[in-house]
């Protein structure tokens, strides 16, 4: 049985279920290696309900031009996998992290990973795009979502920065399926959210991007991985730091 789910978040070097190290790419080049195509669409809609993926638009990563549409949905969801993280000013290529928008989020959220990964392909060097994405924030080409919406991030696991300090650059293959509510601009101080581990609502990356982050339940993350075990399988055959 899993752990329960506040003792896991965040604590990665305990987990058993954690595999893998840093790997960055020989040289530091910005280079990513594309993912099999039907792999890569799969492990996006693993972030939505199932009840969602049939119509949903999916995007998968070129890496010599940035993120380019698979399929157009007719519902209101929009998903890819993240490849950059920006904040941490690090060309890596093992980030994996599937992640769904719905309109207002592709509109402001998406916007911004979409350039990242387009400055990427490029060969921006990932501090300047740093510098560029907290520009556009500064004089609003970046903006906050213009309504209340939901990001559905519930796959079966994730490969990401194992902290919220920029600085450390560790990362770590992991079981965090949840769910981001839009909150612009707001702190845990104004609604009383508790930072991990805990298994209660935070915010992550306070500003104008903030969300709300609420985790799914021990049972409901049991039923994911179950649900998922051929995805698991696919991806762990594809690259071993993606096995649990």
């Amino acid at each position: 049985m899993l752990r329960p789910l506040f003792m896991r978040i965040f604590a990665l070097a305990a987990l058993p279920i954690i595999v893998g190290h840093e790997c960055v790419a020989a040289d530091g080049a910005s280079a990513l290696e594309k993912m099999p195509r039907d792999l890569e669409v799969r492990f996006a809609l693993s972030a939505l309900p199932p009840i969602l993926r049939a119509e949903a638009s999916v995007y998968v990563l070129d890496p010599q031009k940035g993120y380019v549409l698979d399929h157009k949905g007719t519902n209101a969801q929009t998903c890819f996998v993240e490849r950059t993280e920006w904040q941490w000013e690090d060309y890596s290529d093992d980030v994996y992290t599937p992640l769904c928008f719905d309109k207002a989020g592709m509109e402001s959220h998406g916007k911004v990973w979409f350039d990242v990964a387009e400055m990427r392909a490029q060969g921006v060097p990932p501090e300047t795009v740093k510098k560029t994405v907290e520009k556009r924030f500064n004089d609003s080409t970046y903006g906050p979502p213009e309504r209340a919406g939901v990001s559905y991030m519930i796959a079966p696991l994730i490969r990401g920065y194992s902290s919220f300090d920029f600085t450390k650059k560790d990362k770590h293959t992991h079981v965090l399926p949840h769910v981001m509510y839009y909150a612009p601009n707001v702190t845990d101080a104004d609604f009383g959210g508790i930072r991990p581990p805990s298994p209660f609502p935070f915010i992550r990356q306070q500003g104008p991007q903030g969300n709300f982050i609420q985790h799914l339940g021990e049972k409901e993350t049991e039923e994911i991985l179950k649900s998922e075990s051929k995805l698991l399988k696919d991806l762990c055959a594809y690259r071993s730091y993606l096995c649990l």
